[in-house]
């Protein structure tokens, strides 16, 4: 998902590959070994500053309008309320309160400024949150410091993103220039047993600079290539990107809550790890 752009505004058609496949199913590729980068949450009771920044607010002074450009309900915040390390865990809490004129808060954290990279693994072990309009992720933006180039051109990976309503599936989407929001490449998976709600799993993409891999539980079942963008810019070969992870309440993605909606509701975040290519 996209704090500063428009993203999702169309369901897309996706193809849908269960954990029994066989079919472009195998092992992540051994030469991501590295591990150059990680976050184990086990000190302090707040993210570490020398790793993360926050996103405050509803992103109305980006769009003059709020909801982050994809009309998002909540408030993001750096309050303990909302996001917290705890058990050597990461704590992500959307609620459901009256806040600076919104209904809901939650928090959102980035590596922008701190850490970007070019190619690599990134996965993240996480246990994610339920109900109608809930939307975490988990994903990666294109370097915007410059001002001058904007989304889709910067480039986005969505390494998961999830609807608190169908707990049993993720989405590995790509966003650039001619495929982006509704006409983003993408694909989901989906577990043949148990939720994603109720236990850990490990996300993750392999990238290099042509190739983007996505695999849950070192699953992999999405490949996206140059040749999937057409005659449009492929944009990850030549540009750094940095980690974002939050949950959204409401949105175009997931929809909105409704009165079955359960609040409040949190993403435990075990760890966050990038791994160099060997080569």
């Amino acid at each position: 998902m996209n704090p500063t752009f428009l993203h999702s505004f169309l369901l897309v058609t996706v193809l849908v590959c269960i954990t029994t496949c066989t079919d472009n199913n195998s092992e992540p590729d051994n030469s991501f070994t590295t591990l150059v980068w990680s976050d184990e949450f086990n000190s302090g009771d707040s993210p570490s500053s020398e790793n993360w920044i926050f996103d405050i607010g509803t992103g109305e002074e980006i769009f003059g309008q709020p909801g982050w450009g994809n009309n998002e309900l909540q408030y993001y915040t750096n309050r303990s309320e909302n996001i917290r390390v705890r058990n050597g865990m990461l704590e992500i809490t959307a609620r459901e309160e009256s806040f600076q004129n919104s209904g809901y808060t939650s928090a959102k954290i980035l590596t922008r400024g701190l850490e970007e990279w070019t190619f690599g693994r990134f996965e993240a072990s996480i246990q994610l949150p339920f109900g109608q309009g809930i939307w975490p992720a988990f994903w990666l933006l294109g370097d915007d410091s410059d001002g001058m180039e904007i989304w889709p051109q910067i480039g986005e990976i969505d390494i998961m993103e999830y609807r608190g309503q169908q707990p049993t599936e993720v989405h590995g989407t790509i966003h650039g220039p001619g495929y982006s929001a509704g006409e983003a490449i993408t694909d989901k998976y989906v577990l043949s047993s148990g939720r994603f709600d109720t236990e850990f799993h490990v996300f993750a993409i392999e990238w290099g600079p042509d190739f983007i891999d996505f695999y849950v539980d070192d699953v992999l079942y999405n490949t996206i290539t140059p040749e999937d963008v057409g005659s449009d810019e492929w944009v990850f070969n030549d540009n750094s990107f940095y980690i974002i992870l939050n949950v959204a309440v409401g949105g175009w993605f997931a929809g909105f809550p409704n009165d079955n909606t359960p609040f409040p509701q949190t993403m435990l975040v075990d760890y966050v790890r990038v791994y160099e290519m060997d080569n």
